[in-house]
C-alpha cells in the first residue's frame, strides 16, 4: 500500500510540475508585455500587399501633384500640350483679318449708297469775272469764251514736270475727242493761265506754247489780275525753293476746270485722272439731257 501510495503521489507531483512548466512562460510573457522594460518587443508582421500599394499611391500623389497622374504611371490620358497652339493662333488671325476686311468693304458700300442718295442743288462758288491778255497783247475776259466749253489750267512756264505733264494730257484729250467726237471737240477750248507773270512774259509764253497742243490759248496779265483770278478759282500758289540768284519754283493747285458754254463750272479734273477718264467725263457732261 505504501508503495502504491508513493507511486500515486509521485504521479501527482509530476503532473503538477508539468503544469507549472507550461504556465510559467505565459506568465513571463505577460509580465514582459506589461512591464515596458528594456527588452524589445518582437517586430510587427509585414503589412499586407494592399497596404503597400496604398502607401505607394500616396507617395506618388504627393510627388506628381499637378501632372494629372496621381498613380505615377507616366500616362495621364491627356495631351501634354497647352490649350493654345500655333495653328489655333493662325486661324484666329485669319478670322480677325477677314472680319476687318468685311467691315471696311461694308463701310465703303454703305458710304457709296449714302452718297448716291445725296441731291446737290445750286452751283459751286468757283470762278467769276476776270480779264487778262493773250499772246498778241489783246484783252481777253471770261465773256470772250461764251458759247464754248473750256478746259482751264493754271501753271507757269518754268515748271519742270507737273505742268508739262498736265498740258500734254489735255492735248491727248483733244486728239481723242477729235477722232471719236469731232462735233464735241469743236465746242471745246483749252486755256492756260500763267501764275508767274513776273517771269512769264509774252515772249516766254510764245516759246513755251510751241511744245504743246496748237488749240491752247495762253493768257497772262499783271500780278494783281492773276492773283484776283486765282483767288476766284481757289487756286493755291506760293514761291518755293528760291535761290540766291532769284530763281524759284511755284507750288500750286493741280486742277483742270471744265466750264460749260455759259461759263459755269461743269466738272473738275485732278492730276490722278487719265486722259480716257477725262474724255469720258467731258462727253458725259456735254451730252447730258436733264429729265425736267
Amino acid at each position: 500500500l505504501r508503495t502504491a501510495a508513493s507511486r500515486g503521489m509521485i504521479r501527482k507531483l509530476g503532473n503538477a510540475a508539468t503544469i507549472c512548466q507550461t504556465r510559467v512562460p505565459i506568465v513571463a510573457t505577460c509580465a514582459r508585455s506589461n512591464s515596458g522594460g528594456s527588452s524589445s518587443a518582437p517586430p510587427p508582421p509585414p503589412p499586407p500587399s494592399n497596404a503597400g500599394a496604398a502607401a505607394s499611391s500616396v507617395k506618388y500623389a504627393k510627388t506628381t501633384a499637378g501632372t494629372g497622374d496621381p498613380e505615377g504611371s507616366g500616362s495621364t490620358g491627356f495631351s501634354t500640350r497647352g490649350p493654345v497652339t500655333w495653328p489655333a493662333l493662325g486661324l484666329v488671325a485669319i478670322a480677325a483679318a477677314s472680319a476687318v476686311s468685311y467691315y471696311k468693304i461694308e463701310r465703303e458700300r454703305r458710304l457709296e449708297n449714302a452718297m448716291g442718295k445725296i441731291v446737290s442743288t445750286g452751283k459751286p462758288a468757283i470762278g467769276g469775272p476776270w480779264s487778262l491778255v493773250d499772246l498778241d497783247g489783246n484783252l481777253v475776259t471770261n465773256e470772250s469764251f461764251k458759247g464754248k466749253w473750256t478746259l482751264l489750267y493754271f501753271g507757269f512756264a518754268r515748271c519742270p514736270d507737273i505742268c508739262p505733264s498736265e498740258m500734254v494730257k489735255i492735248g491727248k484729250v483733244m486728239d481723242t475727242l477729235e477722232k471719236e467726237h469731232p462735233k464735241l471737240r469743236g465746242q471745246i477750248q483749252p486755256i492756260f493761265v500763267s501764275i508767274d507773270p513776273a517771269r512769264d512774259s509774252l515772249k516766254a509764253l510764245r516759246d513755251y506754247a510751241k511744245d504743246f497742243h496748237p488749240s491752247y490759248v495762253f493768257l497772262t496779265g499783271a500780278p494783281q489780275q492773276v492773283q484776283a483770278m486765282a483767288k476766284k478759282y481757289r487756286v493755291y500758289m506760293s514761291k518755293a525753293d528760291e535761290t540766291e540768284d532769284g530763281d524759284y519754283l511755284v507750288d500750286h493747285s493741280i486742277v483742270v476746270y471744265f466750264h460749260d458754254e455759259t461759263g459755269d463750272i461743269a466738272d473738275c479734273f485732278t492730276q490722278s485722272m487719265r486722259p480716257s477718264d477725262i474724255v469720258e467725263k467731258v462727253v458725259e457732261r456735254m451730252t447730258f439731257v436733264p429729265s425736267y
